[in-house]
């Protein structure tokens, strides 16, 4: 069973990645769902999930197959942004090659290889105490410190400060990792017209 830590943490979570998917989508090419297009690869975001105490989301990327020829290049791809992913800080917990069987009429279907990778974050690094702290003590009497979103669910100031922290935490950390596997598709993509 959850706790409510958990359950409020895990809501701030989403909202943050909602943030980020508006963001991206207004930036790139908007496509169905929690999905955008950039550069001839469709990216999407899923929602974060809980699991023992860690909050968990996944961010994936279609393989370009109309760019490789068959599914040893395909293989060779993923294998490449694997290795580029996995150095550098804060790598993903998983990198997998996923294949997916789409059939969206029950007429045709279509598979398509993506590269998934799932983040685990605890939920005590998703805010900082002593920061709260200080933005407590510089807040007005009996008010939220500046830039804080007042928020139902939260019967404290330092409460609202920590859900909002928590939200631009997640936000920030999808923001940084989406970032990364796109660098690294347009790494690998454009060594392949060489």
């Amino acid at each position: 069973m959850s706790s409510l830590k958990g359950l409020l943490f895990s809501q701030f979570a989403s909202e943050g990645l909602n943030g980020l998917i508006e963001e991206m989508q207004s930036k790139y090419t908007t496509k169905k769902g929690r999905r955008f297009h950039h550069n001839n690869i469709t990216y999407e975001v899923s929602r974060p999930t809980l699991k023992d105490n860690h909050v968990e989301f996944e961010i994936s990327s279609k393989i370009p197959e109309d760019k490789l020829d068959s599914s040893t290049a395909m293989k060779a791809y993923f294998e490449k942004i694997e290795t580029i992913l996995s150095k550098g800080e804060n790598p993903p917990t998983s990198i997998q090659m996923e294949n997916i069987v789409w059939d969206s009429k029950m007429e045709t279907e279509k598979e398509r290889d993506y590269v998934k990778l799932v983040y685990r974050y605890p939920l005590d690094d998703l805010f900082d105490t002593q920061e709260i702290m200080k933005k407590h003590e510089g807040a007005p009497s009996g008010g939220s410190a500046e830039g804080s979103t007042k928020v139902s669910s939260a019967f404290t100031p330092q409460g609202t400060m920590v859900l909002n922290m928590v939200q631009e935490k997640i936000q920030d950390k999808g923001r940084e990792n989406l970032g990364k596997l796109i660098e690294a598709n347009d790494k690998v993509q454009s060594k392949l017209g060489k």
